[in-house]
């Protein structure tokens, strides 16, 4: 895997959420990138993706409409889970004390190569692994 930037799972939701103008408009303009394969994402990204906009949307989108958004999504890099992501995870939550599910976003991006993650949710500035995060609404 080749791409140098990592996208979190807050990212893709916002390029779908129209109750957030401003950060739809910065997220979509990652998504597109994305699809052109300047990021990657991992298996949990499209998990956690598809949670939110089937059940913690105001007005959650159909099983269909998902399967349309996950279907566009396809070209987009995505890393595979394992063994070795999962340790590495505890890893993460052990020496920067994030929640598992972040290691697990942490793990991902290094196993990718990426220097880079962009997020909301991850302290912005911080380097995990080497990798940075950066905020991209801030």
């Amino acid at each position: 895997m080749s791409a140098a930037e990592f996208l979190d799972t807050n990212i893709l939701v916002y390029a779908y959420d129209d109750g957030e103008p401003r950060k739809q408009s910065i997220a979509r303009t990652y998504l597109q990138r994305a699809l052109a394969g300047e990021y990657v994402i991992s298996v949990q990204v499209l998990g956690e993706l598809s949670a939110t906009l089937l059940h913690k949307f105001s007005t959650p989108i159909t099983p269909g409409e998902m399967m349309r958004i996950l279907d566009a999504l396809s070209p987009v890099q995505v890393v595979q889970p394992g063994k070795e992501l999962v340790r590495r995870a505890v890893e993460a939550h052990a020496k920067y004390g994030v929640h598992f599910y972040d290691g697990m976003i942490l793990a991902a991006a290094e196993k990718a190569g990426c220097r880079r993650i962009l997020s909301e949710d991850l302290n912005s500035g911080q380097e995990y692994f080497g990798i940075k995060v950066e905020n991209p609404f801030e």
